[in-house]
């Protein structure tokens, strides 16, 4: 069972001599119809102006169009903030290359239907309402300042100002819910009351736009009457997406030796064994090697959450450093199939005695740093970056592992961690007290690699599970490897900064410092001064130092 929604939209000219509004929306099916949900649109171009109706045009179509184009592990504000932003943008360029486009914006009022709970984007006086058990309630607050010779001027509206700032709100459908977007023409036109009457008087969500967008021209209106309903017939079982629900209704396997076969697949090794995950290499009948991820039999209903959230998380990362998710249709238990790549992880080589030249460990730098950037793009954080889970292959590649403890941006908190986010001497200073996790604590933990590739130690040293350590300044690579060039220790200096406002803002950055290397040299300060490493310490000194000075001035006095 998944959403089922009904719409039906109008738009008329009214009195005016041309329309400037513009009505959209998409009604996806399947899949995307559960990662993305149904998005509708209107848009009501700035009064007068010439290109009103296209910047109402092509906001809406930018939205309808980009925003399903937008990654699935994005959460819906933050992918309709993107795509309006673009959009926004792209107007505000416009009115400044051509004079005839100066000024053109427009009003926009978007809702997504997803799953149970609707999510609303608006900027300007376009409106959304909703109509629950007999009520009506709007939902939007109008961007208007109050002028004394005309009705109203927009205070926000898309291409006014280079600075955008859109409402967002959101809440739980219900069965029977009916939406309502309009422009001013309607709501300004006919009240509350007269809207509730008509929407309650048709069924048909068509028959309800065609009579607001009637009414309000029969009422007198002088701007164009658009309206846009939406009618919620059915919703999907629960909050979490069908298929992840189907994963998890799934047995778990036994525990399994080489030699077993599950769903077709042979168990040649068991790779990694946790208190709750278990890891294979199977064979398939037709030779191909991967690895199974699955649980062990008394793993509980939050850990099967977890798993099957980390597979739909692995599906969506497809860039080549990470291992792909493999579809296996005869899956009969709980557990996803990626693929295998014949090689060893970084931590595996540390342990046979490889050591690091500096060469080597700005080119892993580099490549990890474009894993992780491929990764945050999709606001996705990793929270356990370490050489264990660094996969270097026998083809050249860099891989990195196991997602997990990941946290994706808008699900993370639908789900518990399998196993501990993190491993404490990888983990920033600010985890260990009421910090989150971001992208700056993945910069910390790859940089905590990087020197550790090359040193064999950890910047702050080896810090225990349930202790809370202490963050001076991190030792210099130089103290365990004097070959270490400038240049690379500066990087790694900065990536693991005890301050996260010291590090890297982002991968693609410190991969641009890596990628420039000694031709132009990071430059960065190697111990931090004393009032900020000891604040009391340095007043003390200060109080002394004066305390001093002024003994001096009195024993010179006393001599004259």
């Amino acid at each position: 069972m998944s959403l089922s929604v009904r719409l039906g939209h109008a738009s008329l000219t009214g009195p005016r001599a041309r329309n400037e509004d513009f009505v959209g929306a998409v009604t996806p099916e399947g899949a995307e119809l559960d990662n993305k949900g149904l998005l509708a649109a209107l848009a009501d171009g700035v009064g007068g102006h010439a290109d009103g109706r296209e910047a109402a045009e092509f906001t809406v179509r930018s939205l309808l169009c980009d925003y399903y184009a937008t990654p699935d592990t994005w959460a819906v504000p933050k992918a309709l903030d993107k795509v309006i932003g673009a959009a926004n943008r792209w107007l505000v360029s416009q009115s400044a290359k051509r004079g005839e486009a100066a000024g053109m914006a427009t009003t926009l009022t978007a809702v997504v239907l997803r799953g149970r709970r609707w999510i609303s984007s608006h900027v300007g006086d376009t409106r959304l309402y909703l109509l629950r058990d007999g009520a009506l309630k709007r939902l939007t607050v109008d961007h208007v300042w109050e002028h004394p010779e005309l009705s109203t001027v927009l205070s926000r509206a898309v291409g006014l100002d280079r600075h955008l700032a859109v409402d967002y709100a959101e809440g739980e459908l219900a069965v029977g819910d009916r939406f309502l977007i309009c422009c001013d023409g309607v709501w300004g036109t006919l009240n509350e009351a007269r809207l509730l009457a008509i929407l309650e008087k048709y069924d048909d969500p068509q028959e309800a736009a065609f009579a607001l967008a009637d009414s309000a021209v029969d009422s007198g209106s002088q701007d164009n009457c658009s309206a846009l309903v939406l009618q919620v017939d059915v919703l999907p079982r629960d909050t979490l997406r069908d298929a992840l629900s189907r994963i998890r209704a799934l047995p778990l396997p036994p525990v399994m030796k080489p030699g077993q076969q599950i769903d077709g697949l042979t168990v040649e090794d068991v790779l990694h064994e946790s208190r709750i995950t278990m890891l294979y290499r199977v064979r398939a009948v037709d030779g191909t090697l991967a690895v199974l991820k699955t649980l062990r039999p008394d793993a509980d209903a939050q850990d099967t959450a977890a798993l099957a959230h980390e597979e739909w998380l692995a599906r969506r990362v497809t860039d080549a450093a990470f291992p792909q998710v493999l579809e296996w249709p005869q899956r009969s238990h709980l557990y996803y199939l990626m693929s295998w790549h014949e090689g060893e992880t970084l931590a595996q080589r540390l342990a046979r005695g490889h050591r690091f030249t500096a060469v080597e460990v700005a080119d892993l730098g580099q490549r990890l740093m474009k894993a992780l950037g491929a990764l945050h793009r999709l606001a996705v954080i990793h929270r356990d970056v370490k050489p264990a889970n660094l996969h270097l292959g026998h083809d050249g590649r860099l891989r990195l592992l196991d997602l997990g403890v990941a946290a994706s941006d808008g699900h993370d908190e639908l789900f518990n961690e399998i196993n501990n986010p993190g491993t404490p001497s990888y983990m920033a200073p600010e985890l260990f007290g009421d910090g989150r996790a971001s992208e700056a604590t993945d910069l910390y933990a790859a940089g905590v690699t990087l020197y550790e590739l090359l040193t064999r130690k950890y910047p702050y040293g080896e810090v225990e599970p349930f202790q809370r350590p202490r963050f001076g300044d991190p030792v210099p690579a130089t103290r365990y490897r004097p070959d270490t060039p400038e240049w690379l220790e500066s990087i790694l200096l900065k990536a693991c900064a005890r301050d996260p406002a010291q590090r890297f803002e982002t991968a693609e950055e410190c991969l641009l410092a890596l990628e420039r290397g000694a031709h132009r040299p990071l430059q960065v300060p190697r111990r931090r001064p004393l009032a900020q490493r000891d604040p009391q310490l340095a007043l003390k000194l200060l109080a002394a130092v004066s305390l001093l000075a002024n003994v001096v001035m009195i024993a010179l006095l006393l001599r004259r």
